[in-house]
């Protein structure tokens, strides 16, 4: 989920979150006590230097909606009031009164799947092009996961990350997977174990990319990034991804003076994408799941949250605190994360908590590069606590493996038992 290339800036965080991680938090593993705001003594260095610590006083531990807060102690009532909070807050745009309209542009067979090429429309933007996998030879309804890919850098492509449909891949494609999901396409591997799984392209990336020739009246210092990529080439692909990361901050305040927020696009377009996989006669509606890295374990967090059909949500490679970003991390994550005003309700793992009691799973990274590891400890702590109080202790399980931010073999394995557990053998 970090910002403009990944594969070179995967050193560089890593360095930098090493050196980040030598410094000892403030009030780590503690509830926070807001000291007196007069009382400007620095004890802690941070990203936005001697405020770290008056800025992190605000936050309480835990905040007013937070199921661990004393105050809650019946789930049933909790979480509508905590669910309409957040969904308040990140701002969505309105949904339609009716699904979207899929097309199937083609479907084929491929490496033992029958392949489905699908399109709709959004209200606003390009077509949203998705891949639909399952089992060529299914004949009954399927538990139906979202697979939801991730940023990488990478806004030119979308679904590709993470679903094949042809032999021939290009190098970058291949050398992408290879970095974060140990040379596989998780989607076809998921999908030949008994699911129907969709995977589409996603506000600013791959069909619902910016296109270069829609923007006009600013300059962006990337001359190479000239127009619209007409090949397949690296080089054309790094000129195009160079020029959306510059665009990033510059698309987010323009969608904040519209009243609206990344997140909340998100959310909308991975709850239509839920709405498609729902209405198909060859999926279970009431057996359906997400999972998705980096920027698609933010987005199974806030899909997870939002929709309550998510009977089953992996987040992979995004689970910290507020604290964690506000004091280490902000830099490494884009705006695609950020929700205003939200932390003075909810911390980052109090909004996945809203599961609860429905499955989830979250899988870390004890190196990854863009987190701190006592914060991601603490937020697995968080939702231990969380489904325990909710009486659904076995619904939740937080796994940390050796390793930078990844998505590897081991770790899908883990998850797609843990799906088998609570979706397809349910």
């Amino acid at each position: 989920m970090d910002g403009k290339n990944d594969l070179n800036r995967r050193a560089f965080t890593k360095q930098s979150s090493l050196g980040l991680l030598g410094v000892s938090l403030w009030g780590m593993g503690c509830h926070h006590q807001n000291p007196d705001p007069m009382k400007s003594a620095v004890s802690e260095k941070s990203i936005i230097g001697g405020y770290g610590d008056w800025a992190a006083a605000q936050l309480e531990d835990p905040p007013s909606l937070s199921f661990r807060a004393p105050a809650h102690t019946d789930h049933a009532q909790w979480r509508p009031k905590a669910r309409e909070q957040f969904l308040t807050s990140i701002a969505a745009p309105s949904l339609p009164n009716k699904r979207p309209q899929v097309v199937v542009k083609n479907q084929y067979v491929f490496d033992d799947l029958h392949v489905e090429e699908l399109e709709w429309q959004l209200p606003y933007g390009q077509k949203t092009q998705a891949v639909l996998l399952k089992p060529a030879d299914a004949s009954e309804p399927l538990p139906g996961v979202v697979g939801l890919h991730d940023h990488g850098g990478n806004k030119y492509l979308g679904h590709r990350k993470i679903a094949q449909t042809t032999a021939d891949q290009p190098a970058f494609l291949i050398q992408h997977k290879r970095d974060y999901y140990g040379g596989a396409s998780w989607a076809n591997a998921l999908a030949k174990r008994g699911y129907a799984v969709l995977v589409h392209d996603v506000f600013t990336f791959g069909s619902r990319r910016v296109r270069l020739a829609d923007v006009e009246g600013i300059s962006w210092g990337v001359p190479e990034a000239t127009e619209e990529p007409h090949d397949a080439s690296t080089q054309s692909i790094e000129a195009y991804n160079k020029w959306a990361g510059a665009h990033e901050h510059i698309l987010a305040k323009s969608l904040f003076c519209a009243g609206l927020t990344w997140p909340g696009i998100f959310v909308h377009e991975d709850i239509a994408a839920v709405d498609v996989l729902a209405d198909r006669p060859d999926v279970d509606e009431n057996r359906i799941g997400c999972c998705g890295l980096s920027g698609g374990g933010l987005r199974s967090v806030y899909l997870g949250a939002a929709d309550t059909r998510i009977q089953c949500a992996i987040p992979v490679g995004f689970m910290s605190t507020w604290r964690d970003f506000l004091l280490h991390k902000s830099y490494t994550h884009t705006w695609m994360l950020y929700i205003p005003m939200l932390a003075r309700h909810l911390d980052f793992p109090d909004i996945l908590s809203l599961r609860a009691p429905a499955s989830t799973m979250v899988l870390n990274n004890n190196e990854d590069q863009l987190f701190s590891l006592p914060e991601m400890k603490r937020a697995d702590a968080m939702l231990t606590e969380v489904f325990r109080k909710a009486n659904a202790a076995d619904r939740y399980r937080g796994k940390f493996y050796p390793g930078l931010h990844k998505f590897d073999l081991e770790m899908q394995k883990d998850a797609f038992e843990w799906f088998d557990q609570w979706l397809r053998d349910s």
